[in-house]
């Protein structure tokens, strides 16, 4: 044999030629595209029909989406949810700390709170607030009709509510620190507030400032319960509004809208606060 038939038998490769290496096809989902139009497709047909809607007279929403009565509403709307979020969330820390407390009165006490606030629906807790004078018409000398607003209602009912599931918030974000990371504060000399505002504190936001956020959200919603008891927020501002011209749904759709814009903003601030406290975890979204 030649040396030249020796060198192309050499160069010769062992393995199948290339024609004959089996192809790798994506495996194919009709069903997964047939759902995703049909869901496009009922998608658009909603909007079609909510955009091309007379009964929706979107120039009435237009019209008074900045009228005066309505963004006085939005304000108090506003206003009554911060109030709300920052007492419910001062008065559930302390009861926090009161259920990881060592003292058994304290634990039985904050225990027997949460467990009653949460049992009891908002609304009655609202209308028992209003109709407080009935159990006690003075305090303290003052007709109770005339210390208990229907804006102090709101704030008292609500911010009694909320303490009660920010408790637990609370809570939860605190039992999630790791106990090494406190004894090792305490090893290395940290004072208990300093350990808290510096060890616990900050890694227990990570896991308190996503419920916080929806509770935020929610209690943004729910202040729209306080319409029952003429407290003028938003809801009760376009009430007002649609009983003097019988415009329901515009109106209706100008606190829809108003409501949708607002939780949307609350949920990008949402997003930026979990994505600082997140800083140094695992991972960030």
């Amino acid at each position: 044999m030649s040396s030249d038939t020796l060198a192309k038998a050499s160069a010769a490769p062992d393995t199948p030629e290339h024609e004959d290496i089996p192809r790798i096809v994506p495996h194919r989902r009709p069903g997964q595209w047939t759902a995703a139009v049909a869901v496009l497709l009922l998608l658009g047909l909603a909007v079609n029909s909510v955009l091309r809607n007379e009964a929706f007279r979107w120039d009435l929403v237009a019209d008074y989406f900045t009228s005066d009565s309505v963004l006085r509403g939005l304000w108090l709307t506003l206003w009554l949810t911060a109030v709300v979020m920052v007492l419910g969330f001062a008065l559930g820390t302390l009861l926090a700390a009161g259920r990881l407390s060592a003292n058994p009165v304290l634990r039985t006490v904050s225990w027997g709170y949460v467990w009653l606030f949460r049992s009891i629906p908002i609304l009655v807790q609202l209308l028992l607030w209003f109709n407080i004078g009935a159990l006690y018409p003075q305090v303290f000398g003052v007709k109770t009709v005339n210390l208990f607003t229907p804006v102090a209602v709101a704030i008292i009912g609500l911010t009694l509510h909320e303490a009660a599931y920010a408790a637990e918030v609370v809570r939860g974000g605190i039992l999630s620190v790791d106990r090494g990371q406190i004894e090792a504060a305490q090893a290395l000399g940290l004072g208990r507030w300093r350990r808290w505002w510096r060890i616990v504190l900050p890694q227990a936001m990570r896991s308190i400032v996503p419920p916080a956020g929806n509770m935020l959200i929610g209690t943004l919603k729910g202040t729209s319960i306080v319409s029952v008891i003429a407290v003028q927020d938003l809801l009760f501002s376009v009430q007002l509004v649609y009983h003097r011209t019988y415009q329901v749904i515009p109106l209706l759709m100008v606190a829809t809208v108003w409501y949708t814009v607002v939780t949307s903003l609350l949920g990008v601030g949402q997003h930026y606060v979990e994505k600082y406290y997140a800083r140094g975890a695992g991972h960030t979204r």
